[in-house]
């Protein structure tokens, strides 16, 4: 007699013990790193506060009241109001999504892509290698802040664009990394095994090499992330970041101007704890991942 069982119960069996095991390594690294499970605790506290940002923001972000321009912090608005009257409690909660949807963004792209240019540069050897790395070396000769404010000017403000800006200097970093760890890849034996079978160069990057550089791709994914959150405070304090009316931590420094410095510090005070607080978190969650992740530092 033949059983139906629902397609959900076996779904759920199926995940039980990738559950588990999730589980399993979140507390192991709790219990050694405790300080990178608080850098993951304010991640997660920061990405909750993005996504429920509609609930927990108090008024409309982009609302303005003049006749409660710089008040102070009350009880009716917690942090205080700008300049325009609006709301700053709120202006932060909406703009932990913008921080968040740039950081991401840059981070992802600007390393997803500097691990592949960092393992092709590896595998292919040679001239491919002296050129790549010549390229690569010209980028890393500007610094960060300044070869996105270069990138930005071309391309021109607003979210995307400061997103391919923060995104452009991150890739030879990466690349740099990656590369290293590739080119020890290329010389093992898996790897010359694939190519005395004839395998094709994409299929032994892709099968053989790039699962093996996610180690450091992912340490430099998390190292981008507070950079990216900062650089693009930094870009949008200058004004070639992200542009009025939209919510960015940035920018709400950018609107405590010096002649607000002493009649409302609030303005400035509590987007810059933000940043900060974010930028730490992701610093913290960094170090303790490479340190998790770097097999001379596991038996530390």
């Amino acid at each position: 007699m033949a059983i139906n069982v629902p397609a959900e119960t076996i779904a759920e069996v199926s995940l039980a013990p990738a559950r588990r095991a999730w589980i399993a390594a979140a507390i192991k690294f709790t219990r050694q790193r405790p300080i990178g499970a608080l850098g993951a605790a304010i991640i997660l506290v920061m990405a909750a506060v993005a996504s429920l940002a509609g609930v927990l923001a108090p008024y409309d972000p982009l609302a303005t009241d003049y006749g409660g321009m710089l008040a102070p912090p009350s009880a009716t608005h917690w942090l205080g109001t700008d300049a325009f009257g609006r709301d700053v409690l709120s202006r932060i909660v909406y703009g932990s999504r913008t921080a968040l949807l740039v950081g991401f963004g840059a981070s992802v792209l600007g390393a997803t892509l500097g691990v592949f240019v960092g393992v092709a540069s590896a595998y292919f050897g040679g001239r491919v290698d002296l050129l790549v790395q010549r390229v690569m070396d010209i980028f890393l000769s500007f610094p960060l802040i300044v070869l996105a404010l270069a990138v930005v000017v071309i391309l021109g403000t607003g979210v995307l664009n400061v997103t391919l800006a923060i995104m452009v200097p991150m890739i030879p970093r990466c690349a740099l990394v990656v590369r290293s760890s590739a080119l020890a890849i290329r010389e093992m034996p898996y790897v010359e095994a694939a190519r005395a079978a004839g395998f094709g160069h994409a299929r032994i990057i892709f099968r053989h090499m790039l699962p093996n550089v996610m180690a450091p791709y992912l340490i430099m994914l998390t190292a981008f992330l507070g950079q990216a959150i900062l650089l693009e405070a930094s870009l949008s304090f200058l004004g070639l970041g992200v542009q009025e009316p939209t919510a960015a931590w940035g920018l709400m420094l950018r609107g405590a101007a010096v002649e607000f410095a002493e009649a409302a510090p609030w303005m400035a005070l509590f987007p810059g704890l933000a940043i900060s607080l974010g930028v730490f978190g992701f610093s913290l969650f960094g170090d303790s991942l490479r340190d998790a992740l770097d097999p001379k530092l596991r038996t530390l």
